[in-house]
C-alpha cells in the first residue's frame, strides 16, 4: 500500500471508524462495479452523523462509498440495502439521483455493509441564506428544491418496483412507534417535554391522503445543485426514506424557514424580499403546482412531529457517542439540541390544539 493510500486510510480511521482496506475494496470493485479500472484512493468526506461516507478516486472516475457504521447499532438504522434499492428503482426512472453500482452485504469485505455510486459533480450548500449565489439565482434554486420533492412524491411506489418498500397503515403512527422505540432505546434521562408530546402525538395523528416515496431527510444540505444553472443535480442521503405521506418530506423542508439550528442553520427570521428567498407560503406553491394538491393542511401537528423526530434522532446520536461509533465531531452538537427541539415540538403541538 502506498503512502498515499496510508493517508486515506488514515483519515477513514480519524473518524472513529476502521480505515477502508483499499486493496480489499479494489478486488471488490474490480469484481462488482461495472468498467471500473483501479488502483484507487478513499479519503471520508467530512460530516454525516449515520452511514459514513467516502470518495473513491480510480482510474476509471470518481465513486462514492457509503458504508454501515461497524459497532452495536441501534436495530433498523443505517439501512445501506434500503438505500441502494431506493436509488436504484429512482435511477430507473429518471429521477435525479446517482447512479448504484453495486450493494456489498458481506462483513468480511471491509467490516460492514457498503454499497458504491456514482460521483455527481456540482453545488452543496452549508449556508441556507446563499451569500455566495445571484439573488435572481436563490430563487430559483429554492423553487427547484420544493418542485424536486414534490416529482419524487408523484411517483406510484408499486409502479416502479418499491410497493413493498414500506409497511400498510398510517405513516405517522409507525414513525411514532419507531421514533418512540429508538428514543426508549437512547434514552439517558427525563425530558418532561418529550413524554408529554410522546402522549400527544399518537392521539392526534392526521388522516392520511396520499402513499408515496418519502425521503424522510429532505433539507438543503442533502440535495445537490448544478455546477453552474440553478436546479437540483441529484438528492443525496436515503437512509430514512419508506413508504409513507409526503407531508412528511414536505413540512421537514419547511422547518428550515421556521427555525434556525446550530447544526443545520435556518432561515428563521431573514429578510426573504430583500433575499429574493421564497417565503413559507411561496414553497407551498410551488410544491403543490407540480404534486397536484389544491390546497395544504395546516402544518403546525407537521412541524411538532418533525421537531420531536429529530429530537429522538440526537438522542440516538448522543448514544453512538457514548459507544465510540458516532461517525462525525458534530454529533456533539447534535446533542446539544435535544431539549430545545423538544421544547420547540411542544409549543408547535400547543398552536396545533395540545393543552
Amino acid at each position: 500500500m502506498s503512502g498515499k493510500d496510508d493517508q486515506n486510510t488514515d483519515k477513514a480511521a480519524a473518524s472513529g471508524q476502521p480505515a477502508i482496506d483499499v486493496e480489499k475494496l479494489d478486488g471488490w470493485m474490480r469484481d462488482q462495479v461495472d468498467g471500473y479500472r483501479g488502483p484507487l484512493e478513499v479519503s471520508k468526506f467530512a460530516g454525516g452523523q449515520s452511514n459514513p461516507t467516502y470518495r473513491i478516486t480510480a482510474a476509471s472516475g470518481s465513486y462514492v462509498l457509503r458504508r454501515k457504521p461497524v459497532g452495536q447499532l441501534v436495530a433498523s438504522a443505517h439501512a445501506v440495502d434500503r438505500e441502494f434499492r431506493v436509488i436504484s428503482a429512482l435511477h430507473a426512472q429518471d429521477f435525479l439521483v446517482p447512479r448504484a453500482y453495486a450493494l456489498c452485504m458481506d462483513d468480511a469485505v471491509l467490516g460492514s455493509a457498503f454499497y458504491v455510486m456514482s460521483m455527481v459533480d456540482g453545488r452543496m450548500f452549508s449556508d441556507q441564506l446563499l451569500p455566495d449565489v445571484s439573488r435572481e439565482d436563490r430563487r430559483a434554486i429554492f423553487t427547484s428544491q420544493a418542485e424536486t420533492l414534490a416529482k419524487l412524491h408523484n411517483f406510484t411506489p408499486a409502479e416502479i418496483g418499491l410497493g413493498d418498500y414500506g409497511k400498510p397503515g398510517n405513516y405517522f403512527e409507525r414513525q411514532l412507534r419507531l421514533w418512540e422505540r429508538q428514543y426508549r432505546a437512547a434514552q439517558d434521562r427525563d425530558i418532561p417535554d418529550m413524554e408529554k408530546l410522546l402522549e400527544w402525538l399518537p392521539s392526534t395523528v392526521p388522516p392520511q391522503q396520499r402513499l408515496s416515496i418519502v425521503h424522510g431527510d429532505y433539507k438543503l444540505h442533502n440535495v445537490m445543485f448544478h455546477k453552474t444553472e440553478p436546479r437540483v443535480a441529484a438528492v443525496l442521503d436515503w437512509e430514512l426514506s419508506t413508504l409513507g405521506d409526503p407531508m412528511a418530506d414536505l413540512s421537514y423542508m419547511l422547518m428550515q424557514w421556521i427555525r434556525n439550528d446550530d447544526l443545520f442553520g435556518g432561515l428563521h427570521g431573514a429578510d426573504f424580499e430583500g433575499l429574493n428567498i421564497p417565503t413559507v407560503q411561496e414553497m407551498l406553491e410551488s410544491y403543490c403546482a407540480t404534486a397536484g394538491y389544491d390546497e395544504v393542511p395546516d402544518l403546525d401537528w407537521y412541524f411538532a412531529f418533525n421537531m420531536f423526530r429529530l429530537a429522538a434522532i440526537s438522542q440516538g446520536i448522543a448514544a453512538r457517542i457514548k459507544d465510540g461509533t458516532a461517525a462525525s465531531d458534530k454529533a456533539h452538537v447534535a446533542v446539544k439540541r435535544i431539549v430545545p427541539l423538544a421544547k420547540s415540538a411542544w409549543e408547535y403541538a400547543q398552536k396545533a390544539g395540545a393543552k
